[in-house]
């Protein structure tokens, strides 16, 4: 590990002023000062050699300020450094927003969960090989220009959607494919003390031609929570998982799934994301309307993962993985529609 300096700012002034300095051009993950809550990914990551900040602000003096888990009539809010232990476990979530529990607890160990802050969870980064091990120079994602040499190589866990000529990589995470699904937004502070609010599915970017800047996240901003909508689907909504080890591993494709059913079965509304094999959280309003108005069945289920992989882009050993999303989201359609509420 490089060395670095560790600051530690107590209230919000202290870290926005912290944050403030000049960083790498616009690239968040590059920059030169990242924020340290759990610090689960990031730590590793250093540890690797990949990413070099040379100034760590620890923020977790700010959790009693956003760390917030509360539930109305219009939605839940979720405080950026609330815990994802504290989130899964919590019985309005689990009751009322399921498929954020079930993508929770399914997403890492329990002491993970314990350290871990959602909005770090949210901005994970890809566990491809190349760009994890540095003794490989062609990484589009780590090293801008160089090549991709997963395109050649070892990608059987990397993405088939979103994916482009210059990075294949997946995004490993399960949390925020849920928050896609449900169409949550998510708050922004920056530097000057300024709040956004975005929609949670433009937080990440496609890899394009620039798969190193992987959000819209400005140099020194810092995310200070999330809001997730209610509707009638949250409750009926499940998250399934599929991976090579049940009891801890990363997806190899996953789907959120959040449904209103009339009571003759016909798909009043759905939300549905996907993960596993992926370039960023994913939402499919593809399949969502291709449910739309009909009754939910094998067959229409079966039309629904049809259009979400529609787009799919395959190289060598992601050969297997349309059809296993295929699956995988035709099961989850069913098992959500079977769910007592």
């Amino acid at each position: 590990m490089r060395p670095f300096s560790l600051e530690t700012a107590d209230d919000l002034a202290e870290a926005l002023r912290l944050g403030a300095q000049e960083n790498a051009a616009g690239a968040h993950v590059r920059a030169p000062m990242q924020y340290l809550a759990g610090g689960t990914n990031l730590l590793d990551l250093m540890k690797l050699d990949v990413m070099r900040p040379e100034r760590l602000v620890n923020i977790n003096g700010l959790q009693r300020q956003y760390g917030m888990i509360e539930a109305d009539g219009a939605g839940l809010t979720l405080g950026a450094l609330a815990r994802m232990s504290a989130v899964a476990d919590d019985p309005v979530v689990r009751r009322d927003y399921r498929v954020l529990s079930d993508a929770l607890r399914l997403a890492a160990s329990q002491q993970l969960r314990n350290m871990a802050s959602l909005a770090g969870n949210v901005l994970q980064r890809t566990r491809c090989n190349y760009f994890r091990d540095t003794s490989w120079g062609a990484c589009n994602k780590r090293e801008p220009g160089s090549g991709c040499a997963a395109m050649e190589g070892v990608n059987r866990r990397l993405a088939v959607l979103g994916v482009s000529d210059r990075c294949i990589a997946n995004y490993p995470g399960d949390f925020a494919n849920a928050l896609a699904a449900l169409g949550a937004e998510v708050t922004v502070l920056d530097g000057a003390g300024g709040t956004r609010t975005l929609p949670f599915e433009e937080l990440h970017r496609l890899p394009g031609d620039t798969p190193h800047i992987e959000t819209n996240l400005k140099p020194g901003e810092l995310i200070t929570g999330f809001r997730v909508p209610a509707g009638p689907w949250t409750r009926r909504s499940l998250y399934l998982k599929i991976r090579d080890r049940e009891s801890f591993d990363f997806a190899l494709t996953s789907a959120a799934v959040a449904l209103d059913l009339g009571d003759d079965g016909t798909v009043r509304e759905a939300r549905i994301g996907i993960g596993g094999l992926v370039a960023k959280p994913w939402r499919s309003h593809e399949a969502e309307a291709a449910l739309r108005g009909r009754r939910l069945d094998e067959a229409s289920a079966a039309e629904a993962a049809e259009a979400a992989f529609a787009d799919a882009v395959v190289h060598s050993e992601t050969a297997f993985k349309p059809e296993l999303g295929r699956r995988t989201l035709v099961r989850a359609l069913l098992e959500a529609a079977r769910l007592t509420i």
